[in-house]
């Protein structure tokens, strides 16, 4: 009998109950879980600190920043760097590049690897394994290894001095490679009948992928999403080498350039601009952080 006609019929449907709350856990558990706490906390100093001080000491003027002794946070806090990181080079743009650049890559990467990943995972041709293999194989070879030839290939093109180069190398190169790898475990651990399924009602191998596949690839996708986004972002060698105007140039490349007119660092301002750089990176990564462990888990079920 259904639940619906017992509730039409009055019966009443037992509702299971949650275990008491009042239980104690063994002291060992207890003690093992504050250990690990206090072990995490002393390990998450190194990367807490450091950040700490750089948002706190982009507040206070040049002269306090090593100042002795030390201190974290000024009395008198002021928002002068974050103005002067504006004024003194085109900051803004160079922000909106280094989005627009970003977005751009982690897009064209995401269509990529899911389209190579679901071809190495489900379809079935000679050679299969040897290719993947060779993809990964992209993994192995540093990217200054090929830089010299790609900066001859892009000059001769014409594409010198343009974002061109920064969006191609970066979409079709290492962070590639690793979104085809990430994206293929994932494809591999989905059950066959769901294809199955699929074909019974019609669906080809294009609409399989982005009907049934790409929505339960969520997880995946995410993981793949933050690092190309965050491999994008912090790219320093690529734009030295390919940009020479500094309304082309990216947050990475820009934040070199705070310096006075007699060479010296203008650390108040750097600091500024360094945070204004990391601080929306951190707050997507602590937004999404669930669909990305839950991501690069899954894509280790299965080989």
């Amino acid at each position: 009998m259904s639940a619906d006609t017992l509730l039409a019929s009055g019966s009443r449907i037992p509702v299971p109950t949650a275990p008491p709350t009042g239980v104690r856990r063994p002291r060992g558990a207890v003690a093992r879980r504050i250990v690990l706490y206090v072990a995490l906390a002393v390990m998450a100093v190194p990367f807490i600190v450091p950040t700490i001080w750089m948002i706190a000491s982009s507040f206070k003027p040049l002269d306090q920043i090593f100042a002795s002794p030390p201190s974290i946070f000024t009395a008198s806090p002021t928002w002068d760097a974050y103005v002067q990181a504006f004024g003194f080079q085109p900051f803004a743009r160079q922000y909106a590049n280094s989005v627009y650049i970003a977005v751009v890559v982690t897009l064209i990467v995401l269509l990529v690897s899911s389209l190579a990943g679901y071809a190495f995972a489900r379809l079935r041709f000679p050679g299969q394994n040897v290719l993947f293999l060779v993809v990964l194989v992209g993994l192995l070879v540093p990217g200054e290894v090929t830089i010299v030839p790609l900066f001859q290939m892009f000059k001769g093109v014409g594409l010198i001095n343009t974002h061109w180069p920064l969006i191609l190398v970066t979409a079709l190169a290492a962070p590639c490679v690793l979104a085809t790898f990430i994206m293929r475990q994932f494809f591999i651990a989905l059950p066959v009948e769901l294809e199955e399924a699929a074909r019974l009602d019609g669906l080809g191998r294009l609409a399989i992928w982005w009907r049934i596949c790409l929505p339960l690839a969520k997880p995946a996708l995410s993981a793949v999403a933050i690092l190309t986004f965050l491999a994008s972002w912090n790219l320093y060698l690529e734009p030295t080498v390919y940009l020479t105007s500094p309304d082309l140039f990216t947050l990475p490349q820009a934040l070199t350039r705070y310096t006075d007119a007699y060479g010296g660092e203008m650390w108040n301002t750097q600091l500024a601009a360094a945070t204004m750089t990391v601080v929306p990176v951190l707050v997507v990564f602590l937004i999404a952080q669930r669909q990305f462990v839950e991501g690069l888990a899954h894509s280790g079920l299965k080989g």
